[in-house]
């Protein structure tokens, strides 16, 4: 694995952040970490005007793509899903000569209400997150990009007053940190399950 500097592309799809106890969190601390680029997408599409050149340009600046997003009826919310459907064009992420994306990394930072638990096959929701983000692992595989697990974390509906959140930030920030370092083992990330709760076994140095 090589360790060269990596630009990190962070994108947040949260359309009631003012009701946000964890990922506004997440987001604010990532705009404080060098080589990470955070866009809030409803921030700035309101009306989901993407503007396609802009976010095709913001994906080949960067070596490193993060969708953002809280579990939303088992999927994404909704600007995250055009965002998908326009940016992703045919000749630019796939398809003849659309190779644009080709051995970049890939991975999502979720919030779920449900405990961790309710996320399995005898589960309240009768599928595991991974069963649940196949869609996107699929589209990271047909555009060439190399996905990881997700950094995920579980009942966070109440994950403030049940004190997970420090914890939570701190593997965030040593997430991200070494991901700009290029110091995270891809090979042993692609094994998990998620990425946080396994961090001192997948940065190296």
């Amino acid at each position: 694995m090589s360790e060269q500097q990596q630009a990190v592309l962070l994108l947040l799809a949260h359309p009631s952040q003012h009701r946000s106890e964890v990922n506004l969190p997440l987001f604010e601390l990532a705009k404080t970490i060098p080589g990470v680029t955070t866009v809030d997408l409803y921030g700035e599409y309101p009306e989901f005007d993407i503007d396609i050149e802009r976010e095709q340009q913001r994906l080949l600046a960067h070596d490193v793509v993060i969708f953002q997003f809280p579990l939303y009826w088992y999927s994404t919310p909704a600007i995250l899903k055009e965002w998908q459907d326009l940016v992703l064009e045919y000749g630019f992420a796939y398809g003849t000569d659309g190779n644009a994306l080709k051995g970049k990394r890939f991975f999502c930072a979720i919030t779920a209400g449900g405990k961790e638990e309710a996320y399995q096959a005898e589960g309240y929701n009768h599928f595991t997150l991974k069963q649940l983000l196949a869609p996107l692992e699929q589209t990271a595989s047909l555009t060439g990009m190399r996905y990881l697990p997700p950094f995920a974390l579980f009942g966070a509906r109440t994950a403030v007053e049940d004190g997970l959140m420090a914890q939570h930030l701190d593997e965030w920030r040593e997430l991200l940190t070494a991901l700009v370092a290029g110091k995270l083992n891809r090979r042993l990330a692609a094994k998990l399950e998620k990425l946080n709760g396994h961090l001192d076994q997948i940065i190296t140095g």
